[in-house]
């Protein structure tokens, strides 16, 4: 069996008067994730592991965040088009094991949700997918809430 592994990293600024996306779902709170898509941290770290472990470069090569044509997107439809590049060359995902950061909001209420959203667009089982939440304990850019990171372990198959 041929397979392999990559991981994804991304991170985005929080301020009020923005949406916040995660994991593919809109959660309310007073600040949302600036950037030129939707700015789902939790998406994007994903399809950075997802393209490096297909070894097929990263998401800023394949959807430039100075194209008017993702100005905005729904990072969903990102990751579905990074399915099919890897679908293209062969490959199925195995499975996803990512972490998020952040003071605030907590999200472990939302992480069945956005399991259940990622599996339904990536094509695999929901029991495929790990979720997890941590703070920096008031350290740094996350724990001063100014921003959100996320990271992303994917292994994928050659079919």
């Amino acid at each position: 069996m041929n397979i392999r592994i990559g991981i994804g990293y991304d991170v985005h600024q929080l301020a009020e008067g923005y949406e916040f996306w995660l994991g593919g779902i809109k959660l309310e709170h007073t600040k949302g994730a600036v950037g030129h898509s939707d700015a789902d941290v939790l998406i994007h770290a994903i399809c950075d592991a997802l393209l490096g472990a297909a070894n097929l470069r990263d998401i800023g090569y394949h959807f430039s965040d100075t194209s008017a044509e993702f100005k905005g997107i729904d990072s969903k439809i990102l990751l579905k088009r990074v399915i099919k590049l890897l679908n293209d060359k062969g490959y199925r995902v195995g499975n996803i094991d990512s972490i998020i950061i952040l003071q605030k909001p907590k999200v472990q209420l939302f992480i069945e949700k956005m399991k259940e959203t990622l599996a339904e667009v990536i094509g695999i089982a929901k029991d495929d997918i790990s979720i997890k939440a941590t703070t920096t304990e008031k350290l740094g850019f996350t724990g001063r809430e100014e921003g959100i990171a996320a990271q992303a372990v994917a292994l994928i198959e050659k079919v």
